[in-house]
């Protein structure tokens, strides 16, 4: 098989950003109707901290700033490594966008109520500040891994 011919990972980027109350800012796609945290591929000629920035923009109108790696989450299925960051906003107030139809600031009760759980582990990692969490998924569910 050549390097050609082998399968390719995507790469993608999201942001888990806090309000004062602790609320976690999640966005309801318009593609899909699914509400997560803003993110999406990161582009080939873009730096990781841009790519976060970029698409929270894209997502939800709000200039953040990445203060931390919170995650690397790995769909197995699609081939997707998320790299997910804890993030400030620096500026803007969010609304919906071209790529969303709505904005909300959830609890983290809320996530874990409404997203599905390989998106509402994500935050509940970010909020978690002791280790950057290494995971893999199917696209639905996690999926246990020995690290031994």
């Amino acid at each position: 098989m050549t390097q050609v011919d082998r399968p390719r990972h995507s790469v993608s980027v999201a942001a888990v950003i806090t309000d004062e109350a602790s609320r976690v800012l999640v966005v309801q796609r318009r593609d899909t109707g699914k509400w997560e945290i803003p993110g999406g591929i990161l582009e080939l000629n873009e730096s990781v901290p841009a790519g976060v920035r970029r698409e929270v923009e894209e997502e939800t109108g709000v200039s953040i700033e990445p203060e931390c790696l919170t995650g690397v989450y790995k769909n197995l299925r699609l081939g997707v490594v998320a790299l997910v960051f804890r993030a400030r906003v620096v500026s803007g107030k969010p609304g919906p966008t071209d790529e969303s139809a709505a904005v909300a600031w959830w609890t983290a009760d809320e996530v874990t109520e409404h997203m599905s759980e390989t998106f509402a582990v994500r935050v509940l990692d970010a909020l978690d500040t002791t280790n950057v969490a290494v995971r893999l998924h199917d696209g639905v569910q996690l999926i246990a891994e020995d690290w031994q």
